[in-house]
């Protein structure tokens, strides 16, 4: 089974690149979905406590959690240590149930990747772009997000450029999503036809 790495920058469509592939039916998994749920259970006792008075209702408030975190890089990184390890437990269960479902290929999305130095765990690497001013608008129509709080994110990710230049794949979302879902299928046959020279 090839597992690819699919990662990319903020706003550059990854989440939608990573539903195509699951709608040709290849198994996917979502570190961004992986703390969605860890927020709702695992991890909710563990980030309270080192946070106190970031969740509510049974969850983790993310509105609170981000106040405590936002511009204060030694809280991120206690996050950060708190959370990954559990969103990495999850993954690997999922790499397992795939490669036990006979799956020949399977999708990880991690939007930090290169940035956590997790290339090293995928076959092959799947990059998703788009044009700069496409970027900007996207993240910027999001509710709460202001300029300051993307070039915040921004800074924390490698250029797009220097991810681009890592990658063994490229999708760019900037032509459209049809487009989009043609580079999606050719990796898919490509890889399904020739996984030893995928």
């Amino acid at each position: 089974m090839i597992v690819l790495g699919l990662t990319g920058s903020i706003g550059m469509g990854k989440s939608t690149t990573l539903t195509m592939f699951e709608d040709e039916g290849i198994p996917v998994h979502s570190a961004d979905a992986a703390v969605h749920d860890l927020y709702e259970g695992a991890a909710v006792p563990i980030i309270e406590a080192a946070f106190p008075g970031s969740t509510a209702k049974g969850k983790v408030d993310r509105a609170k959690l981000s106040v405590a975190v936002f511009g204060r890089a030694e809280k991120l990184k206690q996050l950060e240590a708190l959370v990954h390890p559990l969103v990495r437990r999850k993954e690997l269960d999922f790499v397992e149930q795939a490669r036990k479902s006979g799956a020949a290929l399977a999708v990880v999305d991690i939007p930090l990747l290169y940035e956590t130095g997790s290339e090293q765990r995928f076959d092959k690497i799947v990059v998703v772009t788009a044009d700069p001013q496409i970027q900007r608008m996207r993240v910027l129509a999001r509710p709460g997000m202001t300029v300051q709080k993307l070039e915040a994110i921004l800074a924390r990710q490698m250029p797009d450029a220097d991810k681009r230049l890592r990658a063994h794949y490229i999708i760019d979302t900037g032509h459209g999503m049809d487009a989009a879902r043609q580079s999606v299928r050719a990796i898919i046959k490509f890889i399904i036809e020739s996984p030893n020279n995928a």
